[in-house]
């Protein structure tokens, strides 16, 4: 089972009534939780802060939103059991959240899972798990030979999507997807849990979107990604490509401001800041985060840190 000491942001009753989609013959979770794994924006590893991934769990079983770089040593630091991870779900495919898919898969099987995974997201899925398993086929079949392991690739069934909508339900969860704007990655998704308890809802990158706004009504948490536009003139000029750096960050991303807008918009109770760019930047501090988005929201306002517990 999982358990584990780290840092624990307690948000009180948030309550939701016992959906209709539930299984009444399930035995109902106790809760729902929500690890921030990752929570650094852009490719380039840091000390400071892992790229973007989350791990919602429920019952026995671990749903992972995002897989950057490190996703399967984070799970470890959050003590979440690799082998209880049930279904993985990709938002896009930029490398701060894909670069560790096929690595988690990997990775989650050494550990020991032996159960089916579902792994959902946009095109070419399919192809990525293919060539990753490839790509490790000498070390997935010695495994298999030398240490009795069961096969992996049989236990993986990838679900390409293009659309947004109903994604999965199974017993006291459910998955909603809606296409959010982030060019020129297409498609790009947000995805929403409702579970017995709770309501969760993932943005993925994305710029200020309605999409978001209405995949997210009422829920308890909206994780959103946040871009500190005064920071960006000084974080690109580090990079030899500062110009179009810029502008993609300007035209793919979400102001802080944007995100208050938007959980106002949404009618939420928490906004989580996550994917934060800059990630790294000493002169932006927690509280220019947070004054940045509090005239726009009223609600709870949380900057994310990676392995807090939401």
């Amino acid at each position: 089972m999982i358990d584990g000491s780290r840092r624990r942001l307690v948000l009180g009753a948030l309550g939701v009534a016992f959906a209709p989609f539930m299984r009444p013959s399930a035995a109902q979770p106790t809760s729902t939780r929500l690890i921030l794994l990752g929570t650094g924006g852009g490719p380039r590893p840091r000390a400071s802060r892992t790229a973007s991934s989350q791990a919602i769990l429920v019952g026995d079983r671990t749903y992972v939103v995002d897989c950057g770089d490190g996703v399967a040593r984070q799970l470890a630091a959050a003590k979440v059991a690799l082998n209880t991870v049930r279904h993985v779900f990709i938002t896009h495919h930029h490398s701060d959240h894909n670069a560790d898919y096929g690595n988690l898969l990997l990775l989650a099987w050494a550990a020991g899972l032996n159960t089916q995974v579902d792994t959902w997201g946009p095109p070419p899925l399919e192809e990525m798990t293919r060539l990753s398993f490839q790509m490790n086929a000498y070390d997935i079949n010695t495994r298999i030979a030398d240490e009795g392991r069961p096969p992996l690739v049989p236990l993986v069934r990838v679900h390409e999507r293009t659309e947004g909508g109903l994604v999965m339900q199974e017993d006291f969860v459910k998955v909603t997807a809606a296409v959010v704007p982030h060019p020129p990655v297409t498609p790009a998704f947000a995805y929403r849990f409702d579970t017995s308890d709770r309501s969760i809802v993932i943005s993925g990158d994305t710029t200020r979107s309605d999409s978001v706004v209405r995949l997210a009504q009422g829920a308890d948490v909206l994780v959103h990604e946040a871009l500190y536009t005064p920071a960006v003139d000084r974080l690109v000029a580090r990079t030899t490509n500062a110009t179009t750096l810029k502008k993609h960050l300007l035209d793919s991303h979400t102001s802080v401001e944007d995100c208050g807008r938007v959980a106002t918009a949404a009618g939420v109770k928490t906004l989580v800041l996550s994917h934060l760019v800059p990630a790294d930047d000493p002169e932006v501090t927690e509280q220019m985060w947070l004054d940045a988005a509090r005239p726009h929201f009223k609600g709870m306002i949380v900057v994310g840190k990676d392995l807090m517990e939401i």
